[in-house]
């Protein structure tokens, strides 16, 4: 059987079309990371957090159309609650309160379509009721409040709805509440 040279062409254009949503994705970058409002005092425990948060946008970032791509670049973070300095030992202890120890986030994103710029801008990411909102996310990840206010962040402006779950962040001792 042979087969016409337009229909080879045809087949190799399907299969471009079908494999660049093996492309699309998420490109995260975080800008001045020692420069940020609020991260743990532990090399390691910065690590993870900074590669959680990462694999939390690329988690988000499977719910883009194919063809699109989607580059973050996060300039500040400071972490729901504080870090106690008292309280330092072999883990770091955080404290929350909720009353001015919310998550806060800054970035900027772009996101492509087959390379185009279809959205572009700044976002200050920030839940100020963390305590007392429902979240989907287990209590031993040190990220929990984050991942729900970047879940909402990803909603609102792409409307893309969380469907699955990164993976948990447990480098962090677990967050003391205080009422």
């Amino acid at each position: 059987m042979l087969i016409s040279k337009a229909m080879k062409t045809w087949v190799a254009v399907l299969a471009l079309a079908a494999s660049s949503g093996a492309w699309a994705g998420v490109q995260v970058n975080f800008s001045h990371p020692d420069d940020y409002s609020d991260m743990p005092f532990s090399t390691r425990d910065r690590e993870q957090i900074l590669a959680g948060l990462a694999e939390h946008f690329q988690m988000l970032g499977k719910g883009l159309r194919p063809g699109q791509d989607l580059k973050i670049e996060i300039t500040d973070i400071d972490l729901a609650g504080r870090e106690d300095p008292m309280r330092r030992g072999a883990m770091d202890v955080r404290i929350m309160d909720g009353r001015t120890d919310w998550p806060r986030m800054r970035l900027r994103y772009q996101l492509e379509q087959h390379g185009k710029v279809i959205a572009s801008g700044n976002a200050a990411l920030s839940d100020m009721s963390y305590l007392q909102r429902i979240n989907r996310y287990s209590t031993s990840d040190a990220l929990r409040y984050e991942k729900k206010m970047i879940d909402d962040w990803f909603e609102n402006t792409f409307g893309i709805k969380a469907t699955g779950r990164s993976k948990p962040v447990m480098t962090l001792q677990q967050p003391v509440r205080r009422r």
